[in-house]
């Protein structure tokens, strides 16, 4: 085995990791938020996570290039403007709709690759995409209207697809440390900043403080390490299907974990994500689609 083949399969390994983190938080989430505002959950989610990384790899920050912060201090905008509008949407949103509308980066990022990175996507990777949008369909849609919650989720989705694209062009394993805690820290001041008229509303019970422990340093500082690292060595389309098993990750965590009981949609969906997953790395790779093409912003 190659040692790129070796990279390439240690980052899919990665980002499959990273993904299992955040399938892994649905069901806290789903029970915290009874209790905690969400933009405070995701205010103190961040803040903890980027605090967290700061203490534990300071000098990180000082490695970063120029180029590599300003690069970073951009993903972070664009992934916290893109967690506010989820979240605004969520409220407006059938559970089931907005997991299928967010999904909807699967087929946006190797839009975006193709005329950002002017990457050329095979047949057989776009045949994998809409498996996998099959799969999160069939995983998910009970039934669709399109009205103004909707519409922010969509936007949500594309500016995930934009971050997936903007890694996938910018990151480099040497600076992916630096780039996650620039990252995390803008996307904890846009929350900071929109929970500031209010008010900050902070967990009471000791357990939903574990939960969101878990969710910054697991599922949020170390999982954005994780991506971004992974990013460096994947191609943007890659990534974006393999991040399409998060539902399916959310769905087996329900199972065992949450209380929710295993049906036939779970399975039938299940099994078309991860068909895409095969499909993708099955797919011939053409010497301009498996490059990581980087820009310069």
């Amino acid at each position: 085995m190659t040692e790129s083949r070796r990279l390439t399969l240690l980052a899919t390994a990665a980002l499959l990791a990273v993904t299992a983190s955040w399938g892994s938080t649905f069901f806290m989430i789903h029970d915290l938020l009874t209790r905690v505002p969400t933009l405070d959950f995701l205010a103190v989610r961040f803040t903890i996570a980027s605090l967290t990384l700061v203490l534990l790899a300071p000098k990180a920050l000082g490695r970063l290039t120029r180029e590599s912060r300003r690069q970073a201090v951009v993903l972070g905008c664009v992934y916290g403007l893109a967690q506010i509008l989820q979240t605004v949407g969520l409220g407006r949103t059938p559970a089931s709709v907005s997991g299928f509308i967010t999904g909807m980066y699967v087929v946006a990022t190797p839009v975006f690759a193709a005329l950002i990175l002017r990457s050329r996507v095979g047949a057989l990777t776009w045949l994998a995409v809409l498996v996998a949008m099959a799969g999160l369909g069939v995983l998910t849609l009970s039934g669709l209207s399109v009205g103004y919650g909707e519409a922010l989720i969509f936007v949500a989705a594309m500016l995930y697809a934009l971050h997936i694209v903007g890694l996938g062009a910018w990151s480099e394993p040497g600076q992916a440390l630096g780039m996650a805690i620039v990252q995390l820290i803008v996307i904890a001041v846009i929350c900071l900043a929109c929970t500031a008229p209010n008010g900050l509303v902070l967990p009471h019970r000791p357990t939903d403080w574990l939960s969101v422990l878990y969710m910054a340093i697991v599922a949020g500082a170390g999982a954005m390490i994780g991506q971004t690292w992974a990013q460096a060595h994947l191609s943007a389309t890659r990534a974006a299907i393999i991040m399409s098993m998060e539902p399916v990750f959310a769905a087996l965590f329900a199972v065992l974990f949450g209380g929710e009981t295993a049906t036939t949609r779970m399975l039938a969906g299940g099994v078309l994500v991860l068909a895409a997953m095969v499909l993708a790395e099955l797919a011939p790779r053409r010497r301009i689609e498996g490059e990581v093409t980087h820009l310069a912003v």
